[in-house]
């Protein structure tokens, strides 16, 4: 197949979404498939630095400085997926990129699926402070934008269920994103390694360490661990939370850390390489996340690649994650969070190997991509034959008009008599042909 991804965001803008579009062109091309990404120019890379890239003239989103807006070259794109004789579009993000590839796909008549990756309800805070639009009005914009796709892709159940009662009636598939294992596995990483992060981060090897990684931002929710920290620590002193990331909440986290005297035994770190990640998530006793705004959340699939176990607010997403209690924790309710840990801590039981083998197939890109193309290859059975029926329709109407119309170029070379004779029948299909009309 050659396959088309439209996406307002891709690297170097690094996001949830970008990795889940690099991950799916990786395993496609794999398999055999040619894949092209058109995306936004961005300042920091060569408009023309990778010929299966193809990038729009953009501007910055006025809401997200990070994310941009393509407003031209709209019929360039077009002519260069015509040129490629695209089999499948996929939409990636509803804006001015998931619109054009909308656009192309009618004009080339091919299928066109979407991946819907947020949730916008907690995200319409950052525009005009909330006060343009409202969390009750997403689900119209949705609508709008779902018009005319063939099908779309949900990356959790939690996408699935919040699409159902927006009562979006398109095919919907529960897809999740995969991660390269390998990324992850690392197995050049040694205890060496692991012990000399944990010696630099000042976490003995008898206390406990808490990694929180992820963009620091207020819907990440990093606020309720660090409320939750005095609790934990005054029931487990050698609880330690190490925080990774860089985000527009960064200051007032660490206003939030001072202020419940909690600078001993938490400790933010900024940015790391992301060639370090995996060597983070080994160093780490668990993974813990406060989020609730998460459709799925790679970061829980990368520490379990890891080998470290989750503490996790419980969505149904995460709950065919943590499959075992050797996976990880969850709670339910905010409250209940610094239970959660001290629970973890206690009776999380070590790795078994078969089993987290086959939970690491489960999460792999393999299977993401496998998944992806079976759904593709569903989608264009089905509007190939639905076009087929069209086509056949169109012939079959045109042959009855022309059996209608008969009759009146009969009547150009009749005699007197013989119009007389088909007049009223001349009267009579006319009703029939206006109805075909």
């Amino acid at each position: 197949m050659r396959i088309g991804l439209f996406t307002d965001t891709y690297f170097p803008q690094v996001s949830g979404v970008a990795t889940s579009i690099r991950t799916l062109k990786t395993e496609l091309e794999k398999q055999g498939h040619t894949v092209f990404i058109f995306t936004t120019t961005d300042e920091d890379v060569n408009r023309y630095e990778d010929w299966d890239i193809i990038r729009i003239p953009s501007i910055p989103f006025f809401a997200f400085k990070d994310r941009r807006v393509a407003y031209a070259g709209f019929t360039d794109a077009l002519k260069i997926a015509q040129r490629y004789k695209l089999d499948i579009i996929h939409t990636q993000t509803e804006f001015s990129l998931g619109i054009l590839g909308k656009m192309i796909a009618k004009e080339l008549d091919i299928p066109v699926l979407h991946t819907y990756h947020t949730q916008y309800e907690d995200y319409v805070h950052y525009i005009a402070k909330g006060r343009l639009i409202r969390p009750s009005m997403i689900k119209y914009f949705v609508r709008a934008y779902f018009r005319d796709l063939d099908g779309v892709i949900c990356p959790s159940e939690i996408v699935d269920d919040l699409l159902t009662t927006y009562q979006i009636p398109i095919e919907k598939r529960v897809i999740p994103t995969g991660i390269d294992l390998v990324k992850f596995d690392r197995p050049e990483i040694s205890q060496d390694d692991v012990a000399e992060l944990r010696q630099l981060l000042g976490i003995a090897s008898d206390e406990t360490m808490l990694l929180s990684l992820s963009r620091i931002s207020h819907e990440k929710n990093i606020q309720a661990i660090v409320k939750a920290m005095p609790r934990i620590v005054q029931e487990n002193p050698k609880v330690r939370l190490v925080i990774v990331g860089g985000g527009p909440y960064s200051e007032e986290l660490q206003s939030l850390i001072d202020q419940v005297q909690m600078t001993d035994v938490i400790q933010m770190t900024g940015m790391i390489a992301p060639s370090e990640t995996a060597l983070y998530y080994k160093a780490a006793d668990f993974f813990i996340s406060a989020s609730t705004s998460e459709t799925q959340g790679l970061t829980f699939l990368e520490s379990l690649a890891s080998g470290t176990p989750i503490i996790a607010h419980a969505n149904s997403y995460l709950d065919n994650v943590i499959s075992d209690k050797m996976f990880g924790t969850l709670y339910q309710r905010e409250v209940d969070l610094a239970d959660a840990v001290l629970d973890a801590i206690l009776l999380t039981p070590a790795m078994n190997d078969f089993h987290l083998e086959k939970k690491l197939y489960e999460i792999s890109s393999t299977n993401f991509g496998r998944r992806v193309y079976e759904f593709y290859l569903d989608l264009k059975i089905s509007h190939d034959f639905r076009k087929q029926h069209i086509n056949e329709d169109s012939v079959a109407e045109s042959l009855i008009k022309g059996a209608i119309s008969l009759p009146r170029r009969v009547l150009v070379t009749s005699s007197d008599r013989t119009v007389k004779i088909l007049k009223k029948s001349v009267d009579q299909v006319r009703s029939v042909r206006n109805f075909f009309d």
